[in-house]
């Protein structure tokens, strides 16, 4: 009969754990005497760090090389849906962020806006943060009522 397993019989595979290497123990260690950080300079030193980016003093890359263009802060990025998409709802149904996103067709977390390219041919209520002027015609076009959410 096989003995039932306990937690005290629980080990990780042989060789998948390895000992920690404990610097400055001695000379036989292999990391004795100097600890692994050779002799004198700056990087022997207690206390010692550099920055990632340090290049030796020479003028790092960031600054030698030439800059151009800004970034709007006040710059809003949208969700891009087709009108081709909006064919997955209901003839006659509210197309809202809400809707779009039980559809999985948005992740929710930009504004949205409403693109022309595809096919409608439902009627349908679509509300969203910002239109193309042809998803706009289109929509209308089909019968359906486009609205501008704040």
């Amino acid at each position: 009969m096989k003995k039932p397993l306990t937690i005290t019989d629980l080990a990780p595979a042989a060789g998948s754990r390895r000992n920690r290497h404990r610097i400055g123990r001695g000379v036989g260690s292999g990391s004795g005497k100097t600890s692994g950080k050779g002799h004198k300079g700056q990087g022997s030193r207690s206390g010692f760090s550099m920055p990632a980016n340090f290049e030796g003093g020479q003028m790092p890359i960031v600054r030698r090389t030439p800059k151009s263009g800004f970034t709007s802060i006040f710059r809003v990025s949208y969700q891009p849906v087709n009108i081709g998409l909006l064919e997955r709802f209901d003839d006659g149904s509210v197309v809202d962020p809400a809707a779009l996103m039980d559809k999985g067709l948005i992740d929710g977390r930009s504004p949205v806006k409403i693109l022309a390219k595809g096919e409608l041919k439902k009627k349908l209520t679509v509300k969203a943060h910002a239109f193309s002027t042809a998803a706009k015609t289109a929509i209308e076009a089909a019968g359906g009522k486009t609205e501008i959410l704040a």
